[in-house]
């Protein structure tokens, strides 16, 4: 095979040690379908992975939480043993699965739970990992309806809740409440980064224009420009494919124009 030594460099630096195989996959995939891993690996560990400066741990972050997002299960695994390979912490990759929760719903994000607990303690970490909850019953409704004005701004948010239908009215405070005030209060991930993991996240479920340009707003508003949203759907563009990719960029145009 003809692989790149740049594309051989930056996975190897990813997967060295990573010997994590799923059920039924007896042989390296290198050697049933040579033509196929050289192509994709010149893409996706050359081309791709260095068409911009990316930070390389948010690089990793945003393509665990597409996958979740996909719920690509065994590939997850295998990604998420590179993650730790690269510095991410145990904290902060449970904190992407828990993002994932209120996005694309405990029925995808359940057994990803379960699978990302093997992968930590089979790599000796002990579970449960330290705990990240900013909020309590009490006051998760205020932290999160505070957080929710922060990203989106608070004009929007009011116009948003005083508009919605009376019996609609309690989707609004389950979104202050719940998504915003028991999941974006959280430790270990700043604003910034829950917010391109949750546009990582929506435009590899398909379907969510809407939401995706509510979340690039809200990207922009917390200092993730167009640019590093380009840069974002570039990274994800081997793991998305061309239909939601372009669908995300027009989205982006479409707020930035």
């Amino acid at each position: 095979m003809n692989i790149t030594k740049k594309a051989l460099e930056n996975h190897d630096e990813i997967f060295d040690g990573v010997t994590y195989a799923p059920a039924g996959e007896t042989r390296p995939m290198g050697e049933t379908n040579p033509e196929y891993v050289e192509t994709f690996l010149n893409f996706a560990f050359d081309e791709v992975y260095d068409h911009a400066p990316y930070d390389k741990k948010l690089r990793w972050m945003v393509i665990l939480a597409s996958m979740i997002a996909q719920n690509t299960r065994d590939r997850y695994k295998v990604f998420l043993a590179g993650a730790l390979n690269i510095g991410i912490t145990p904290e902060e990759i449970m904190e992407i699965v828990y993002q994932a929760v209120p996005y694309c719903g405990i029925a995808r994000v359940f057994d990803i739970i379960y699978d990302t607990n093997e992968v930590l303690e089979r790599n000796g970490i002990k579970l449960p990992v330290a705990g990240g909850t900013t909020v309590s019953h009490e006051n998760r409704f205020k932290e999160g309806l505070k957080v929710q004005k922060e990203i989106f701004g608070a004009d929007n948010i009011d116009a948003m809740r005083d508009g919605a239908p009376n019996d609609e009215k309690h989707i609004q405070d389950y979104l202050s409440a719940n998504c915003f005030g028991d999941y974006y209060t959280r430790k270990y991930l700043d604003l910034k980064t829950r917010e391109v993991l949750t546009f990582a996240m929506l435009i590899s479920l398909g379907g969510c224009e809407a939401q995706v340009k509510g979340h690039i707003s809200g990207n922009l508003n917390v200092g993730n420009d167009r640019k590093f949203l380009i840069e974002t759907v570039t990274q994800l563009l081997p793991y998305i494919g061309y239909p939601r990719a372009l669908n995300a960029l027009n989205c982006i145009n479409e707020v930035t124009k």
